[in-house]
């Protein structure tokens, strides 16, 4: 008799702190108070890589077959030269061959 009676009592506590939860009022945003825009980079906006903007650790990181030596090759390449003219001529780069192009061609833009 004494378990069901405190079963009851525990079912009782449970059922009005969920009515109290769920009949408490929604707390309103305020202006200043406005969720956070996250800015997104260009990268990610057209789902390619600029080879004239990207350094070497995102080369390295969004591009097949491009380890971190090719990857500084490009930089210094770009720095030495001048900023891509188009993708092609990444073939310029000592250490990238046509395989490697071909495999990222669809990855990468100049800007």
């Amino acid at each position: 008799m004494r378990t069901g009676y405190f079963y009851s009592l525990v079912f009782a506590l449970l059922t009005s702190t969920s009515i109290a939860a769920v009949a408490a009022p929604t707390v309103k945003l305020e202006a200043g108070n406005a969720p956070v825009v996250l800015e997104v980079s260009p990268k990610a906006q057209s789902g390619k890589v600029d080879l004239n903007g990207a350094d070497a650790p995102t080369l390295q990181r969004e591009l097949s077959g491009v380890g971190e030596a090719k990857a500084k090759a490009i930089v210094a390449y770009r720095e030495s030269n001048g900023p891509f003219a188009s993708v092609d001529e990444l073939l310029e780069v000592k250490g990238i061959g046509k395989a490697i192009l071909d495999k990222n061609r669809e990855k990468l833009e100049v800007n």
